[in-house]
C-alpha cells in the first residue's frame, strides 16, 4: 500500500507539474478573488483521494496487525506508545514546516518528495524480520470467501464481552469529537479571539499531548493498570471538552487540549495493545478491520 501511495503521489505531482503555469503563485493567493477551477487537476485529486483512502485503510490495519509479530505481548503498550509519539512529532512539528519550505521552492515539488517517503517506508517494511510470529498468512485450502471471512471477524468481535462495548464507545467518542473539531476554528476565532499566529500555537497542543501520551501512557498503564487507565481516559476526555466549552482564554484551552489528547492517546495505547494480545493471530486482521470500522 505504501508503494501504491507512492505511485499515486507521483501521478498527482506529474499533473501539477504539467499545469504549473496555469496555477497562481503563493504570493497571489491572499489577493485573488476570481480563480477558475482547474478541472484537470480537480478530477485527478478526486480520483487519487479516493484511492488514497482505500490504501490508507488497508495499510493502517495491516500495520496494527503486524505489531504482535515483531513485539512481545508484554512490550506492546510501550511499542504502540512510541509509535504514537513519533506520529505526533512528525505530523505536527516536523511535517508542516518542512512542507511549507518545500512548497516555497516549487508548487509541484512536495508531491515528489512525499512519493520518496512512501517508497522509503515500503523499503523499511520489506527489510523487517518477524521476531515473535510469522508474517505469512495461515495456509488456506480453496479460494478465499471474503464474505464468510468478514462475517467471522465481525462475529468474533460482537461475541466478545470486552471488545464489543469498547468498539461502540470508541465510535461514539469519535463522533462527538468530530462535532467539536468541526466548529473549533470558529470557536478559536469568535470566542478565543486568536490571531493566525496564536491559532498556530494552539494547534501544537494536540501534538504535545500526543507525544507525552505516547511516551508516558504505557508507564501510567503499568502504574495504575489497564482498566483504571481506560476509566481515567473516559472521565478526563469529556470533562476536558466541557471545560474547553466554558473557556475564553486561549492558553487555558491549550492546557486542556494537551491533557485531553494525553488521555486520548492513553486510551489508544491500552486498547490497541489489548486487541493485539487478545485477538487470535489468524483473526487479528479481520477483527481489527471491523473494530476500526466502528471507530471511523
Amino acid at each position: 500500500m505504501d508503494s501504491a501511495r507512492g505511485l499515486l503521489t507521483i501521478a498527482v505531482g506529474f499533473f501539477v507539474y504539467l499545469e504549473r503555469d496555469s496555477l497562481p503563485s503563493l504570493n497571489e493567493l491572499s489577493s485573488l478573488t476570481n480563480l477558475e477551477t482547474n478541472y484537470t487537476l480537480y478530477s485527478v485529486i478526486l480520483v487519487t483521494a479516493f484511492l488514497f483512502g482505500l490504501a490508507e485503510v488497508l495499510r493502517d490495519n495491516s500495520a496494527q496487525t503486524l505489531m504482535p509479530a515483531v513485539v512481545e505481548d508484554k512490550d506492546l503498550e510501550k511499542a504502540n506508545g512510541r509509535m504514537w509519539s513519533a506520529e505526533s512529532l512528525t505530523n505536527s512539528f516536523i511535517g508542516p514546516p518542512l512542507g511549507s519550505f518545500i512548497i516555497a521552492i516549487a508548487i509541484f515539488l512536495p508531491f515528489f518528495v512525499d512519493a520518496i517517503t512512501f517508497f522509503f517506508a515500503a523499503a523499511l517494511i520489506a527489510s523487517m524480520k518477524p521476531t515473535v510470529k510469522s508474517f505469512a498468512p495461515d495456509a488456506k485450502s480453496g479460494p478465499i470467501n471474503f464474505k464468510a471471512e468478514i462475517k467471522e471477524g465481525f462475529g468474533w468481535l460482537w461475541s466478545h464481552t470486552l471488545l464489543r462495548p469498547m468498539a461502540i464507545i470508541l465510535g461514539l467518542l469519535n463522533g462527538i469529537a468530530s462535532l467539536t473539531a468541526a466548529v473549533f476554528i470558529l470557536f478559536a476565532q469568535e470566542v478565543l479571539n486568536t490571531t493566525v499566529f496564536i491559532f498556530a500555537v494552539l494547534g501544537t497542543a494536540a501534538a504535545v499531548g500526543g507525544i507525552l501520551g505516547g511516551l508516558l501512557g504505557p508507564k501510567v498503564s503499568e502504574k495504575i493498570g489497564s482498566g483504571r487507565s481506560l476509566a481515567l481516559a473516559l472521565f478526563v476526555m469529556p470533562l476536558g471538552t466541557l471545560l474547553i466549552g466554558f473557556a475564553s482564554q486561549w492558553y487555558i484551552v491549550w492546557v486542556l487540549v494537551v491533557i485531553e489528547t494525553f488521555t486520548a492517546v492513553l486510551w489508544n495505547v491500552v486498547t490497541v495493545s489489548l486487541r493485539q494480545s487478545l485477538i487470535p493471530t489468524n483473526l487479528l486482521g479481520r477483527v481489527n478491520s471491523v473494530y476500526r470500522f466502528f471507530a471511523w
